[in-house]
């Protein structure tokens, strides 16, 4: 499934969940946004949340912006559940 995510870089703790405009779900990690290190805190925290390995997290769109567009093959209730 794809979905859109929020990423909110160099917050105090990593965390998943809550709505950003509508549809897109929050991410905030505690990487800053400096040589992709918050990407892939993103795909990491993405992984633990949804359960499924970090390499199976894909940023499909938005490499370099906090609006990303991310991939992901797991069960869509979850992703209900974590918008909140």
């Amino acid at each position: 499934m794809r979905f859109a995510v929020r990423v909110k870089p160099g917050a105090a703790r990593t965390r998943v969940g809550g709505r950003w405009q509508g549809d897109a779900l929050i991410v905030a990690v505690s990487a800053p946004a400096v040589d992709g290190r918050a990407n892939e805190a993103v795909r990491r925290a993405l992984a633990e949340a949804f359960g499924v390995r970090a390499r199976d997290v894909v940023i499909v769109r938005g490499e370099r912006s906090r609006d990303k567009l991310v991939e992901v093959d797991a069960d869509p209730a979850r992703l209900t559940t974590l918008l909140g």
